[in-house]
């Protein structure tokens, strides 16, 4: 039972946010310590499948989002040069609902709720430190004030002092990709699709925001250079222009507005092996961080956050709990970051006989069994950590 019990959540982000719903719902008190002053418009687009959709429908939100994210119809896959269509995968079983959201949008929905349950949002608190301490964590601020929590859930993202603690010996590496990011203003005549445009060592992925409103680009470039991860770092519209010159013109001209852009590095993290230690435990891109391929980071940390949650509510001891919470999500979390990694390697394929084959054989696909393709990630998108 967690009512009365006191917990913090470090970060203030989509998984913490969703997990600080979830505990107050189950009676906890909350509170989160975000390090940004305020709860303001980060970031960009994010697909929400169906398997991080329910749990939003769990926690009462669903609503709320879908008014400013309608229902996602396709995802169609591209040539790159002519862009013609290779293949397309319908989104329309109203038991499965795609969403593409802006983050800051879902950020500002789930903040509400949790707030509106009881949680405490403590701004601008940047934490240099974490050590598990008894059935919590001793906290060290960046002003070298230490502070004592109880049970303490760490969502602060890849760079989460925790899962250095709890992991010390892991260490990510570059994978010779980096990608771009950008929101670009929109008239709203874009359907709600996403697509992907593939290209030799390029791919780049567009779909609508806000109603039409914006567009959301991530386009993802292979080259020798390292670049800093960490999707904040800016670039000059003209190189992203430059590295996908010889695109359709529909991606040209989309580039052609774009006026900020962001570029990081994308590294390969293994999945954490030890996910808690005593009573401090992690959450989301702490515990799995994953590259862009398959549009699960959110969705995963939206399912740990259930998942933990629920964990903690039905055990009596919280050790227990957190045993049940990484036995639960371990496994699946690395399948699905295994995965991911895989796809970048389909949407890369250079001219030639296997991209010639491969296309020919999603050609066929979609003319004779347009469900096999479908049904290859269905593991990750039918699962419901709610059921």
């Amino acid at each position: 039972m967690l009512i009365g019990q006191e917990i913090t959540v470090l970060g203030g982000g989509i998984g913490g946010l969703a997990v600080s719903l979830a505990l107050a719902r189950h009676g906890a008190q909350v509170t989160v310590l975000e390090q940004a002053p305020a709860i303001t418009e980060v970031g960009a687009g994010i697909q929400i499948s169906p398997n991080g959709w329910v749990v939003l429908k769990a926690l009462g939100v669903a609503e709320a989002v879908a008014e400013q994210a309608p229902r996602s119809r396709a995802v169609r896959l591209r040539d790159f040069r002519r862009g013609a269509e290779v293949f397309s995968m319908a989104l329309n079983d109203p038991a499965k609902p795609w969403h593409f959201v802006h983050r800051a949008d879902l950020v500002d929905v789930l903040a509400a709720a949790a707030q509106g349950a009881g949680v405490t949002l403590r701004l601008g608190t940047r934490i240099t430190a974490v050590t598990p301490e008894g059935e919590g964590a001793r906290i060290t601020l960046e002003d070298g004030r230490e502070e004592a929590h109880g049970l303490t859930i760490s969502a602060d993202g890849l760079h989460s002092p925790a899962r250095k603690v709890l992991n010390p010996r892991t260490r990510p590496f570059f994978t010779g990709q980096v990608a771009w990011r950008a929101t670009i203003p929109q008239d709203g005549s874009l359907a709600p699709e996403a697509h992907v445009f593939m290209g030799p060592g390029r791919h780049l992925v567009r779909y609508p925001l806000r109603q039409g409103k914006l567009v959301n680009i991530v386009a993802v470039e292979e080259r020798d250079g390292w670049v800093a991860e960490g999707w904040h770092h800016t670039d000059h519209p003209a190189n992203l222009r430059r590295a996908f010159s010889d695109f359709c013109p529909e991606v040209k001209n989309l580039l052609a507005r774009a006026e900020e852009v962001n570029l990081w590095g994308l590294f390969r993290h293994p999945v954490a092996v030890n996910w808690y230690q005593g009573g401090l435990a992690l959450l989301g891109d702490a515990a799995h961080p994953t590259l862009p391929f398959l549009a699960q980071g959110a969705n995963m940390a939206l399912e740990d956050a259930w998942t933990l949650a629920r964990c903690l509510s039905e055990e009596d001891l919280p050790e227990a709990a957190l045993a049940r919470y990484q036995a639960l999500r371990r496994d699946r979390t690395a399948r699905i970051v295994e995965a991911a990694t895989d796809n970048a390697t389909n949407y890369h394929l250079r001219p030639g006989p296997l991209r010639f084959a491969a296309h020919s054989a999603l050609r066929l696909a979609a003319r004779a069994a347009p469900q096999a393709v479908t049904n290859r990630y269905a593991w990750i998108h039918t699962h419901d950590v709610t059921a």
